[in-house]
């Protein structure tokens, strides 16, 4: 009897393994049935070279950047330019570029339902648009000349990616034999936008300055005397030139890392450390499911004085992903808070439109009143330092950073800011590798895509 009892105990134990294993199974199925379906296994919709032969990606004008033609073979479009300067947005045929949509957003290309599973290529699988201009994003890479960097504007009230370009970049249509060997193409599977970080140079000054107008008092009313270099701790921090006396706002727009380095050690590398946090820069946002790159910055207590000082102008050992940063530029020019970006603007599937897209916020990344005070002074930038003539019929804020990155190398130049436009509410970032200076060479692409970007507002 006793034998009985513990085998049908046994049955009853197995039993439940069973129902909870098919529980299990079918939540995850309800769950992660999408994603199992688009896996490039299938071959219902990838070919043997593991291209995606479902699924057209346009941008937000409607123009088709790729499909799958009657033969079913994966096309672009027809423009060279257009498909190089897109294309990690969208993505080589076979994956290489994961940033891209036809590998981030593979599932929302096939389409997918708990029923009948994944469309396959007979059904053409969904339409898919992108928030990029496809017209902008060729400005900008045109604009780069053929340097490597990132060019990238949003609407930070909506979130949407208006442009977004990395380069190096390749037609996908004809990728070159000597893609990995060629040091031309170095980092070309890399969405330096995404998926970098870079020194920021004179771009960090703006997180430095937050915290100095929120922790030191007197900060307006003081002045400082640059004589093109000052003594900090042990070191010299040097600037470019002598500035002469100047105040907090003149400080700014001549970028003097005399006084910024001195700000640094005044407020300490635990307040610099905070508040660089603050600002989302040691953060990783989410763009549609891509997670970016995380900022890194060294204030600890092993750092040296001069070394804090330095890192408070973004050298020493400082390192910014251009979205994060391109985000904080929103969130000063909107009051403490930005959207996040994103690059889906809808899906359609058979022809029904998908859900809305919701805009989501970030959190508080400078609070109000400092957001305003930090972006009239880079608005004073423009108007004193960068020149208004550059920037024409443009209510702009802007700072330059020329960010040193070796002895034998030219530095990064940077240029980000944002548009004070209820009509074109826009944040932008422009980084140039070995670019040289900041105000001058990235400076000029932003020019150029932001005067082709308010052309498109009309």
């Amino acid at each position: 009897m006793k034998k009985l009892e513990r085998r049908a105990l046994l049955c009853l134990v197995l039993a439940g393994c069973l129902l909870a294993g098919l529980v299990l199974f079918v939540g995850l199925w309800a769950v992660r049935g999408e994603h199992w379906a688009s896996s490039a296994f299938n071959r219902h919709l990838y070919n043997k070279q593991g291209i995606l032969m479902s699924g057209t990606v346009l941008d937000r004008n409607g123009e088709i950047l790729t499909t799958v033609d009657e033969d079913g073979n994966r096309v672009y479009v027809g423009d060279k330019a257009r498909r190089t300067s897109t294309l990690h947005v969208v993505g080589d045929p076979y994956g290489n570029i994961s940033t891209g949509a036809l590998s981030a957003f593979a599932q929302k290309l096939t389409g997918y339902n708990l029923i009948f599973g994944a469309f396959g290529a007979e059904q053409g699988g969904n339409n898919l648009y992108l928030t990029i201009d496809a017209h902008l994003n060729e400005v900008a890479y045109q604009a780069l000349g053929g340097k490597k960097g990132t060019v990238a504007v949003y609407n930070y009230k909506t979130g949407e990616i208006l442009c977004l370009v990395s380069a190096p970049a390749y037609d996908p249509m004809n990728i070159p034999s000597d893609l990995e060997e060629n040091e031309k193409y170095e980092g070309a599977y890399l969405n330096r936008f995404l998926s970098s970080t870079f020194t920021p140079g004179s771009v960090f000054k703006t997180v430095t300055l937050a915290a100095a107008l929120e922790e030191i008092p007197d900060l307006e009313s003081r002045t400082w005397t640059c004589e093109g270099s000052t003594q900090i701790g042990e070191g010299v921090v040097t600037c470019i030139s002598a500035h002469g006396e100047q105040d907090i706002r003149e400080a700014l727009a001549n970028s003097c890392n005399g006084v910024f380095g001195q700000l640094a050690v005044e407020l300490g590398g635990d307040t610099l450390e905070r508040y660089a946090e603050k600002a989302g820069l040691t953060s990783s946002y989410s763009i549609n499911g891509i997670s970016t790159a995380k900022g890194s910055f060294s204030f600890g207590d092993d750092v040296s004085t001069t070394d804090l000082a330095w890192a408070g102008v973004g050298q020493y050992h400082d390192s910014v992903n251009p979205c994060a940063l391109m985000i904080y530029m929103g969130a000063i020019a909107n009051g403490g808070k930005a959207a996040v970006p994103c690059l889906i603007q809808k899906v359609e599937s058979q022809g029904l439109p998908s859900l809305p897209q919701f805009t989501r916020k970030t959190k508080t990344l400078i609070s109000s009143d400092t957001a305003e005070t930090v972006a009239e002074m880079m608005m004073n930038n423009v108007q004193t330092a960068y020149g208004t003539k550059r920037f024409p019929n443009m209510e702009l804020g802007a700072k330059s950073g020329t960010a040193e990155v070796g002895p034998e190398e030219k530095p990064h130049a940077w240029f980000t800011g944002f548009l004070k436009n209820e009509e074109a509410p826009y944040a932008f970032v422009v980084l140039v590798e070995n670019g040289g200076s900041g105000a001058d060479v990235a400076g000029t692409v932003a020019s150029k895509v932001l005067k082709a970007a308010l052309e498109q507002v009309g």
